[in-house]
């Protein structure tokens, strides 16, 4: 199975390491590239302070140079915010540096909240999405050298080094992502954390229809993206994930963010729980691969089997460091 690290640079202020949060991203990342993972992601959140990771083209580049052989990338870029000639730029000469190592995922979300993207594009107007299927086809065709004859940028150069280019994949939840994926020829990246629910197989049976419809030249590839704790027992595991699991049942809930919370202090807050709160909660504990080892590898091999795929990415986020390190060991131990 070929596993990705997504990583958001969570800060976890329950960790021994006080070392800021994209000072982490690389120890981590340097630990999963030795223990075989096939790429690490960088995340792109603005306006948190629980997010560190505002531009993931920097983070890349530098945990590229402390790693050795893991593919390195963005999951993803938030497209809205920019120009598609710069971002083709960036990774353009990523991949130059990182020869056959570079992976550029593209979002269509913000990553952040409404003055966070109108700061964006200051003093020009801020774009909500309407405007992503444009950029992605022209990111793809600027990578690719393929812009149309009368673009008005069909005779502008990225860099001298056209042979190298990343990976180009798609992030989503939907078909409306999965469908464009298919017809520009990106690679899927569905992320079935973001919601607990309601993501089926026709997801990935659309964009596989459409990049067929489109007559690409390679191969399709989906990757599949899940919530995931690891721990030596079961219940050490669940104990590790509520923090994440109460922060986004909080969010969704009552509408407020927070820091993650320590997990006793969590098993404290759910008495308090609300039965809507208890059945979310729930709803996307399920949606998640919690476990031992053991109970971990079966989970994982269930959604491969469902999505009919080998690439599984993971996210996890818990209240400190070291059992997100230590989790992301177990399962390399026991899947990669």
């Amino acid at each position: 199975m070929k596993l990705t690290v997504i990583d958001q640079s969570p800060v976890q202020l329950g960790s021994n390491d006080t070392r800021p949060a994209p000072q982490l991203s690389a120890e981590l990342a340097k630990k999963c590239d030795k223990w075989g993972y096939l790429r690490y992601w960088l995340a792109e959140h603005h306006n948190s302070s629980y997010f560190s990771g505002p531009n993931p083209a920097t983070l890349i580049s530098h945990i590229a140079s402390v790693t050795n052989k893991i593919r390195v990338g963005s999951g993803g870029v938030m497209l809205s915010h920019y120009s598609p000639y710069m971002v083709a730029e960036q990774f353009r000469l990523l991949s130059t540096l990182f020869p056959g190592r570079i992976d550029l995922g593209i979002g269509r979300a913000p990553g952040g909240d409404q003055l966070a993207s109108i700061a964006l594009a200051y003093p020009a107007n801020a774009t909500h999405g309407e405007v992503y299927s444009r950029q992605a086809q022209d990111l793809r065709n600027l990578l690719d050298g393929g812009l149309e004859d009368d673009h008005p940028f069909q005779n502008i150069s990225i860099s001298p080094y056209s042979e190298h280019s990343p990976e180009l994949w798609m992030l989503g939840t939907s078909g409306g992502s999965a469908a464009l994926a298919g017809h520009l020829g990106y690679h899927l990246s569905l992320g079935l954390f973001i919601a607990p629910a309601g993501q089926k197989y026709d997801i990935v049976e659309t964009y596989k229809s459409a990049f067929a419809d489109a007559g690409h030249k390679h191969s399709p590839k989906v990757m599949i993206a899940v919530g995931g704790y690891c721990a030596d027992t079961t219940e050490e595991a669940e104990y590790i994930a509520s923090s994440q699991l109460y922060k986004k049942t909080i969010q969704q809930t009552r509408g407020y963010d927070q820091p993650w919370i320590h997990p006793d202090q969590v098993m404290d807050d759910m008495k308090s729980f609300s039965d809507r709160e208890h059945r979310y909660y729930n709803l996307l504990k399920d949606s998640f691969a919690i476990g031992s080892p053991d109970i971990f590898s079966e989970k994982l091999s269930e959604f491969s089997k469902y999505w009919q795929t080998d690439e599984l990415a993971i996210l996890t986020v818990t209240h400190d460091f070291e059992s997100r390190l230590k989790s992301y060991q177990l399962i390399a131990e026991k899947v990669a």
